[in-house]
């Protein structure tokens, strides 16, 4: 695919694990997914998939905790996904995935983003047709053979493999992603530091100097929106 995920994981871990905005972020969606089904994790597999993605950004256990007792709660806050598309410099392209109670203000948010930061909001569909939906799981490993033949043998839809400087990156169907973990655990693997659905682009472009520049205060600008979950990208390497 292109994307060197350990690399990129580093950089991410980081920058997740010293800011309070992540926290908040994982925050609102713990509370979204258990007000949605049980708020326990053991009965309920899409609040377990949200806490073990927030432990891998280093999401500390009273901000889950906190989460879970809001949703325990008679609040009747709602929350409701969006998608925003979008063009950066050179032909760069962006998704912007937000989960939000107010629909107006994150739109008006993510356009201002976009235009105040060298970038130009498009019409739906506009970007995301450039990009693949796939399960991406990524954990310490040297045998690329061995597991896509054990996620063979599970049954699971399996699009690719890597092998990276001792990290196994594995990309499912996304439908296969929960099925594709349970098999990855029961053959002995415990520690995970990637398991996300993901948008991966078909091709990507790569950026300099002042139009790198552009591009990374435009990401920042939108990951900087307490509404905004994801942000995806075609810039290789970044």
């Amino acid at each position: 695919m292109g994307r060197k995920w350990a690399n990129i994981v580093a950089k991410k871990t980081a920058k997740d694990g010293a800011t309070s905005k992540v926290y908040a972020k994982f925050g609102v969606e713990i509370y979204v997914a258990a007000k949605q089904g049980d708020p326990d994790p053991e009965t309920n597999s899409a609040l377990k998939f949200v806490i073990d993605r927030a432990k891998q950004a280093q999401v500390p256990k009273h901000v889950i905790d906190k989460a879970i007792d809001k949703a325990k709660g008679n609040t009747d806050e709602t929350f409701v996904e969006g998608r925003y598309e979008g063009f950066g410099p050179n032909g760069s392209m962006i998704i912007v995935d937000t989960l939000t109670s107010n629909v107006n203000r994150t739109a008006a948010n993510v356009r201002a983003a976009y235009g105040k930061n060298g970038g130009n909001m498009g019409a739906a569909g506009s970007v995301s047709y450039m990009f693949d939906k796939k399960g991406v799981i990524v954990f310490a490993g040297d045998d690329a053979d061995a597991v896509f033949e054990q996620l063979l043998e599970a049954d699971v839809e399996v699009d690719d493999v890597e092998e990276l400087e001792g990290t196994i990156t594995v990309y499912t169907a996304p439908t296969d992603l929960h099925k594709g973990l349970e098999a990855l655990r029961q053959s002995g693997i415990e520690e995970f530091q990637v398991t996300e659905l993901e948008m991966i682009p078909q091709s990507e472009v790569v950026l300099e100097g002042e139009e790198l520049a552009t591009f990374e205060k435009l990401v920042d600008a939108l990951e900087d929106d307490d509404d905004v979950q994801k942000v995806y990208h075609n810039v290789a390497d970044f």
